[in-house]
């Protein structure tokens, strides 16, 4: 048992097992990404608070053969820097479901993400960070708290085919801006 598993309640011991079960699974996927040299690892729907640190140097040796990384259904608050430098092949990153508001700067020095969903998270603010990273084509930020996008940005962004923004409570000005013809699709809820 880890140190921030004590409680001595029946409730407490039955939390216990299903952490340390949890815990289990994610070490099981981590390994098997490790051993049959996978690249992509899928940590979904694994009631993780952040990335685990202790998967970091169990990963070091294929991290940049690791592609595709998927963190769906969390309960993550944040992904830190050391995420993104240590994975900085990935194609694709999967963050949906989870509690993020922000992001870390370094997202911004990813030199071949295509693809990354943030929808159903708690962001209020457009990720700005995104808009450097010249490979990104998809960005999905459907069902977040999100008032304004930087449009000029975005617009300058080679390679982004699609946004998704449906149910953000995006201001008059942004949805009017919107309605002219933009260079990618941009998915919007109308009201």
């Amino acid at each position: 048992m880890s140190n921030w598993e004590h409680s001595s309640s029946s409730q407490g011991n039955h939390y216990r097992g299903a952490m340390a079960e949890a815990v289990a699974n994610v070490a099981r996927r981590i390994n098997s990404t490790v051993e049959e040299e996978k690249d992509s690892l899928d940590l979904s729907n694994c009631k993780l608070i952040s990335f685990p640190d202790g998967a970091f140097k169990v990963l070091r040796s294929v991290s940049d053969k690791i592609f595709v990384i998927t963190l769906a259904d969390n309960e993550m608050k944040v992904i830190s820097s050391k995420f993104f430098s240590t994975f900085n092949q990935l194609r694709e990153l999967d963050l949906q479901g989870n509690v993020l508001t922000k992001l870390p700067d370094s997202v911004g020095e990813m030199q071949h993400l295509t693809s990354i969903s943030l929808a159903n998270n708690s962001f209020s603010a457009f990720p700005d960070k995104l808009t450097e990273i010249a490979t990104l084509e998809r960005i999905n930020l459907e069902g977040n708290n999100i008032t304004e996008i930087p449009l000029d940005k975005l617009s300058a962004m080679p390679a982004l085919k699609w946004l998704n923004l449906k149910s953000n409570p995006l201001d008059s000005n942004t949805r009017s801006a919107l309605q002219s013809p933009q260079k990618c699709d941009i998915l919007f809820t109308s009201e």
